[in-house]
């Protein structure tokens, strides 16, 4: 399993996704799960993914081929929902491909989470899904997630705004999601990768994502914090007021 999450807010994007992957407690391993796209100045893409690892792997490796041919690819749409076009066509190629040579109930789905900027256009943000269509982030929705997100739902839902966030209240409540979906799921680890992107600030060359390890001083900080602030939080509440009473 995965969990990765991005955002659109009015600051910017925000992209965050997990390295591991696993087929069973005996087959456990970190793979990437963010893919950067860029021309300096013009169009800054990201891409994360969710699902069956071969998928998403072709899918990425397909995408960078077709960089150097004459058709449509990533560096050269004039839209970010063309962009999520390609994806999603790409996508459903790879799919139909790999279910057609096997049929032992193997799930070759997959989910990704496309966003950037093209210049021209305002920051966009796409849900890809495993059929090829797709969805795209709004004000009322802000924010999507793919892979293990139940855990993580909670604490983004009562934060993020897509008026009033800013980008580093985004990360720490990003954090924070992934904290707790660490804590009650085995299949989501660290370490984890964390990009974000200024509104309509085109960088000359895009930085690689930070990578938060097992021993990050800021995400420890955090997690303690935030575990002492609930329990705190929960003592402070008042019990019930009927149970055990007399009479």
């Amino acid at each position: 399993m995965t969990y990765c999450v991005a955002m659109r807010l009015r600051a910017g994007l925000l992209f965050a996704s997990d390295t591991r992957t696993n087929a069973g407690v005996d087959h456990i391993a970190s793979f990437r799960k963010m893919y950067q796209f860029q021309i300096p100045h013009q169009r800054e893409i990201v891409i994360l993914t969710a699902g069956n690892l071969a998928t998403t792997q072709s899918v990425i490796s397909v995408l960078n081929q077709r960089l150097h041919g004459e058709g449509d690819h990533l560096l050269n749409v004039p839209t970010l929902y063309d962009a999520a076009v390609l994806l999603g066509r790409t996508m459903k190629e790879i799919v139909n491909r790999d279910s057609d040579n096997q049929h032992n109930g193997v799930d070759f789905g997959a989910n990704m989470l496309l966003g950037g900027q093209i210049k021209g256009e305002g920051p966009r943000l796409f849900h890809i899904y495993p059929q090829g269509n797709f969805i795209e982030a709004t004000e009322d929705t802000p924010y999507f997630q793919i892979g293990e997100s139940k855990y993580g739902k909670p604490i983004i839902d009562r934060v993020i705004r897509y008026d009033t966030t800013p980008l580093d209240e985004a990360a720490k409540c990003t954090l924070v999601s992934f904290d707790s979906t660490i804590q009650s799921n085995l299949s989501v680890g660290l370490p984890i990768d964390m990009l974000m992107l200024r509104a309509n600030q085109f960088e000359m060359a895009m930085k690689p994502p930070h990578r938060i390890e097992r021993d990050d001083a800021y995400f420890q900080a955090l997690r303690k914090g935030w575990s002492a602030g609930l329990r705190k939080v929960f003592d402070e509440l008042p019990n019930e007021p009927w149970f055990d009473v007399d009479g």
